[in-house]
């Protein structure tokens, strides 16, 4: 990997811990023990024993530092240091049904002295494709050692766009559609890849040219926002603002591509 600090070693070590077991548990998946959370909303033993190891991991290496993960919610640490954003299995849909579209997703949010807390450092990883996306504020967005630069493409008739789909008891399907109807005709193509944390990541790696989903939780995107930045792309919500995560709403691309995708979606919305 390229130069990082401590921090990122520690975060990369946690995933590298984690992700082994990810990958038997995927290969054996008609075996998990998998439980209801919710309308079509899965946990299974994979996702928990993910996240515990890397709860064990980073509380060893940082025990003062509190922690909000999926599974287990907020756990309280000092406030006046940073915490861990924990997804342990984000694509868990995908990994139930032996679709190998999957990641772990790990941010740092620190506090800043105007009561504001922002995400520092980020890391995504693709553990059956063994790729670590990473980030840290001010020194740019990798993968493993290679440099990362968000799509140089111009025009949305060249570009490839991700989204995330409502599906049952998830997200506003008329408002996605609205959208979906404005932006469709404009671009070469839209995919929906059912991982979050991956299309960011992605559309920092310039594979996707911009990105748009809604009704998500914090711990889906924190990592992926920050790659994208460090990337040298943008990222608002629906209206150009940055109330992404006041309104869960989640628009990434690089500077030209996501004005012209902000201006349609904002005109679907009217």
């Amino acid at each position: 990997m390229a130069s990082h600090s401590g921090l990122m070693t520690i975060i990369d070590r946690a995933v590298r811990k984690a992700g082994p077991r990810l990958r038997r548990d995927f290969n054996e998946v008609q075996n998990l023990q998998v439980s209801r959370k919710g309308p079509a909303d899965f946990v299974s033993m994979a996702d928990q024993r993910a996240e515990q190891t890397i709860f064990e991991e980073l509380s060893r290496a940082r025990p003062d530092w509190g922690f909000l993960m999926e599974e287990r919610g907020e756990i309280a640490g000092d406030p006046n240091k940073p915490r861990f954003i924990v997804d342990p299995l984000d694509g868990t849909t995908n990994f139930l049904h032996g679709i190998p579209h999957f990641a772990i997703s790990i941010g740092v949010e620190e506090p800043l002295p105007n009561g504001k807390r922002e995400i520092t450092s980020a890391m995504v990883y693709q553990p059956i494709t063994d790729e670590a996306f990473w980030a840290e504020k001010g020194r740019g967005a990798w993968v493993q050692s290679e440099r990362l630069r968000v799509s140089a493409r111009r025009d949305l008739g060249d570009s490839l766009i991700a989204t995330g789909i409502p599906f049952m008891g998830h997200g506003d399907f008329a408002q996605w559609a609205r959208i979906f109807g404005a932006v469709a005709p404009e671009v070469a193509g839209i995919r929906r890849m059912g991982s979050a944390a991956l299309d960011l990541a992605w559309v920092a790696a310039g594979r996707y040219d911009g990105y748009w989903e809604s009704d998500l939780q914090y711990w889906d995107v924190a990592a992926g926002l920050l790659l994208v930045k460090e990337a040298g792309g943008f990222v608002s919500d629906f209206r150009g603002g940055e109330r992404m995560i006041e309104r869960s709403e989640f628009l990434a691309a690089n500077d030209a591509l996501q004005s012209r995708l902000h201006k349609l979606i904002a005109g679907a919305l009217r």
